[in-house]
C-alpha cells in the first residue's frame, strides 16, 4: 500500500481549512471558528460525566473483588483503575471550575 505525498498534503491542507479560524467582515475583526463535528456541549458534557462515572463504579467494583478474594483480579488492576478514576474526576473538577469561573465573569460584565 503506497501513499502519496501529494494526496496526503490535500488532505492535511482540508482538515486545516476546517479548523483554522476565519476572520470575516461581519465579525468586526472577531474570529470564528469552523465547527468541526455536531455534537453540542452539553452532550459533550454528559457523556464526559458518565465516562467518569463508570470509570468510578469499575474503580469500585474492582476494589470490592479485590477485598473479597477474587484470584482474577490483580493489584496493580485495581490500582490503575483507581487511579484512572482519579484522574479522570480531578479533570472533571478543574471543567467545572473553568465553567464556574466563565459564568462569573460573564456575569459581571458591563452591559
Amino acid at each position: 500500500m503506497q501513499i502519496g505525498a501529494s494526496s496526503l498534503y490535500t488532505e492535511m491542507q482540508t482538515m486545516k481549512g476546517e479548523i483554522t479560524p476565519s476572520i470575516s467582515p461581519q465579525t468586526h475583526g472577531m474570529r470564528e471558528v469552523n465547527n468541526v463535528n455536531s455534537s453540542n456541549f452539553g452532550e459533550v458534557l454528559s457523556n464526559a460525566i458518565g465516562t467518569v462515572n463508570q470509570l468510578q463504579a469499575n474503580s469500585a467494583d474492582l476494589s470490592t473483588r479485590l477485598e473479597m478474594g477474587d484470584t482474577s483480579v490483580t493489584l496493580s488492576d485495581t490500582v490503575i483503575a483507581r487511579e484512572k478514576a482519579s484522574v479522570a474526576f480531578e479533570a472533571t473538577v478543574q471543567v467545572r471550575n473553568k465553567l464556574v469561573d466563565a459564568y462569573k465573569q460573564i456575569m459581571n460584565m458591563p452591559v
